[in-house]
């Protein structure tokens, strides 16, 4: 039950910190591209980073195992870490908070008039 409970909070953190680490670089390289300067500082990224990975950690680290972890087969030794839904759901996360994101950079100022 807690092997269980390990492997799906590392597949939970996992996808959160990659799709959190891949729209972090699209957002610098690209505003880096676009205006000239990056909307995020290294400074700035590296809080990011810290706050992700500390909040994120925690919240897993402290999860207890349940019974309904022993209801499902396990999974075999060959099974990778990132499976085609936690691809999907990285994938789409990602675009949907570039969206946001590019849209508060780009057009920003026009929305709060």
């Amino acid at each position: 039950m807690w092997g269980r409970n390990v492997y799906d909070s590392i597949s939970k953190f996992l996808q959160f910190q990659l799709t959190v680490n891949i729209v972090a670089v699209i957002v610098a390289f690209t505003g880096a591209c676009i205006t000239q300067d990056s909307p995020l500082k290294a400074v700035q990224m590296l809080w990011v980073n810290l706050i992700m990975d500390t909040f994120a950690s925690l919240a897993l680290a402290t999860e207890p195992p349940t019974e309904a972890l022993l209801l499902r087969k396990p999974y075999g030794r060959n099974k990778p870490l990132i499976s085609r839904t936690m691809m999907k759901n990285i994938l789409g996360h990602a675009v949907y908070q570039l969206t946001l994101i590019f849209t508060l950079l780009f057009v920003g100022e026009q929305l709060g008039q």
